[in-house]
């Protein structure tokens, strides 16, 4: 058996209410959710929170997989949601803060003004907010590294919708990132 089909196998068995393929499948996992969670957030602390949030969102809603898919397929769509959530959180924390420079610096709340890619994170969530559904192909795309037909399985749409979406979503991005 394959690591996927492992995987898979574990999540069909959580899904179900196997615990102890749930704490099994997690254990799997983290690494990975780790490292996706990293190309979102470059500070360490940053991704290790968006990891933990999103292991704990994979826990709290591996009921919801129903193995129509390959589970690496519905745990990247977690994941880039973990992910943007905890820069959006962490964006309107650093927002709503003084503007004054405090006498001893917080990582946690500069780091997501200091990484180097905030700039296409801030893209991509204003093409989320205008248009959803073109920037969630784009992340399970170029974030969560799924291939089209399994971002065509997630999404429900036909392969040609996700392929033009992915386009138009990037195409909008470098406009963006241009200004």
């Amino acid at each position: 058996m394959s690591s996927d089909e492992h995987r898979d196998e574990l999540a069909r068995r959580a899904a179900a209410g196997d615990e102890v393929a749930l704490e099994e499948l997690l254990r799997l996992i983290h690494a990975a959710v780790a490292r996706r969670c990293a190309r979102v957030l470059p500070h360490p602390q940053d991704a290790e929170d968006a990891t933990q949030e999103a292991l704990l969102a994979v826990a709290r809603g591996i009921r919801t997989f129903e193995g129509r898919s390959r589970f690496t397929t519905w745990l990247w769509s977690v994941v880039s949601n973990s992910a943007f959530a905890t820069y959006r959180r962490m964006r309107q924390h650093a927002d709503h803060t003084s503007h004054e420079m405090p006498e001893v610096v917080d990582a946690q709340h500069v780091s997501v003004l200091a990484g180097a890619r905030v700039d296409l994170v801030e893209a991509i969530e204003t093409l989320r907010r205008d248009r959803p559904e073109i920037a969630e192909a784009v992340v399970l795309r170029d974030v969560g590294g799924l291939d089209y037909a399994e971002i065509a399985a997630t999404l429900g749409v036909p392969l040609g919708t996700v392929k033009s979406r992915i386009a138009g979503g990037r195409s909008a991005l470098k406009a963006m990132l241009t200004r």
